[in-house]
């Protein structure tokens, strides 16, 4: 059953957080490092499908791995070393590393 909203709330604020709530993002982070170790540098698309294969997401849709990606980069983890043009999209996006 859906929940009505009233004009002016926000409702992509409070089902984003709760979204986020529900990741277990240490475990996610794991997943990220592994798949950049045995892969070197990936996208987050590219990141997204290497863990599909190994189960650990249901689909290869990149916001699985774009926003621990981002974390990652702020916490000194990974790094983005270059762009190129995604294979899937055509769009021109990040190419990320382990750093170290």
């Amino acid at each position: 059953m859906m929940e009505r909203r009233t004009a002016g709330e926000v409702t992509t604020y409070e089902t984003r957080s709760e979204s986020e709530a529900t990741v277990d993002k240490q475990q996610r982070y794991k997943q990220i490092i592994e798949c950049l170790k045995e892969n070197g540098e990936l996208t987050a698309k590219e990141c997204a499908v290497e863990m599909m294969k190994k189960g650990y997401i249901p689909t290869s849709e990149r916001n699985f791995t774009a926003p621990r990606l981002t974390e990652m980069s702020q916490h000194g983890l990974v790094e983005p070393v270059g762009k190129k043009v995604c294979k899937y999209s055509g769009k021109s996006v990040a190419v990320y590393s382990l750093v170290g």
